[in-house]
C-alpha cells in the first residue's frame, strides 16, 4: 500500500539534496522536514558531488536558473547516476523561454532522470504535445497530453508526473490518476516546487519510482484538503500554515481513508 512509503520516510529520514530556486528554497526545506526527510540545499559546483554521496535523492529545480546552476545540476546528476541515487527534475517554466527549454533538455540529455514533474504546459512542451505557459503557470493544455506523456516516459525511461486538478503519473506502461488536492494550493507560491521535494523524499526510500510518485501526490494533495477545511474563511496565509501542520501530522489511517487515486 502507498501509505507504507510515508512510514519508511519517517523511519529512515533520507537526506534529500536540492539544487533549487531561490523563490521557494525555504519552503522546500520545510516541506521535506514536515514529511519526515532531511533537506540540504547545496548548489556550489565545488561541493555538489560530495553532498550527493551522502544523499538518498537529488532534486533539481530550474525555477531561477543560471548557466552556473545548470552546470552544478549536471555535475551532481552525473555523480548521482554513478552511485545509483534517484534524480527528480522539476522543469519550471519549460516552454516559456528558449533558455528554460534548452536547459531542461541539456539536463535530460546528460543525466538519467528518475522522475520528471511539471505542469501540463511544461510536460506538454517536453513531450511535443504543446501547451501554453505564462511565466511559470500553465494556462492551456494539449488534448494529446496523456498519450504524449506516456510516450515521453517510454522514450526517456523515466516516470512523468503532470500536476493539475487531476494529477497524472505514468512510467510509459502504468498510468495513475490522483484526485487529491484543493484549489487553495494554487493560491500560494511554491506548491509545485514543494511537491517535487515530497516526491524526492519518497523516491529516497522507494525504488519503484512510479509508486513513490503516486504516494507523494496522494499525501501532498490530501494534506491540502485537510488544511483547507481549517482555512477557507481566512485564505492563503492561514492555509499555508495549516498545510505544513497537516503534512507533518498526517497518518497512515488518514491516507487510507482519504486517498483518491486509480491505476490503469
Amino acid at each position: 500500500m502507498i501509505s507504507g512509503i510515508l512510514k519508511k520516510v519517517r523511519e529512515n529520514k533520507p537526506l534529500i539534496h536540492h539544487i533549487t530556486n531561490m523563490v521557494t528554497v525555504n519552503d522546500c526545506a520545510n516541506v521535506t522536514l514536515a514529511v519526515g526527510a532531511l533537506p540540504v540545499m547545496a548548489h556550489a559546483l565545488e561541493e555538489v558531488e560530495d553532498m550527493v554521496k551522502a544523499a538518498s535523492c537529488l532534486v533539481l529545480n530550474i525555477g531561477t536558473l543560471t548557466k552556473e546552476q545548470v552546470d552544478a545540476m549536471i555535475k551532481a546528476g552525473e555523480k548521482a547516476n554513478q552511485l545509483g541515487i534517484p534524480v527528480v527534475l522539476d522543469p519550471v517554466g519549460a516552454g516559456a523561454t528558449p533558455l528554460r527549454t534548452k536547459s531542461t533538455w541539456r539536463i535530460l540529455n546528460e543525466v538519467k532522470v528518475s522522475v520528471i514533474k511539471g505542469n501540463s504546459a511544461e510536460i506538454g512542451t517536453l513531450a511535443g504535445a504543446g501547451g501554453e505557459i505564462k511565466g511559470v503557470e500553465a494556462v492551456k493544455s494539449s488534448e494529446n497530453l496523456l498519450p504524449a506523456s506516456k510516450e515521453l516516459a517510454k522514450r526517456l525511461n523515466t516516470v512523468v508526473v503532470v500536476s493539475g486538478a487531476t494529477d497524472i503519473v505514468t512510467d510509459g506502461e502504468r498510468i495513475a490518476f490522483v484526485n487529491n488536492g484543493h484549489y487553495l494550493m494554487g493560491t500560494i507560491t511554491g506548491t509545485g516546487c514543494m511537491l517535487s521535494s515530497v516526491i524526492g523524499s519518497f523516491c529516497g526510500v522507494e525504488k519503484d519510482y512510479f509508486r513513490a510518485a503516486v504516494a507523494a501526490l496522494v499525501v501532498f494533495g490530501l494534506s491540502g484538503e485537510l488544511a483547507a477545511k481549517k482555512s477557507n474563511i481566512y485564505g492563503p496565509a492561514s492555509f499555508k500554515i495549516n498545510f505544513f501542520d497537516e503534512l507533518y501530522n498526517i497518518t497512515e489511517e488518514k491516507i487510507i481513508e482519504g486517498s483518491k487515486y486509480k491505476v490503469e
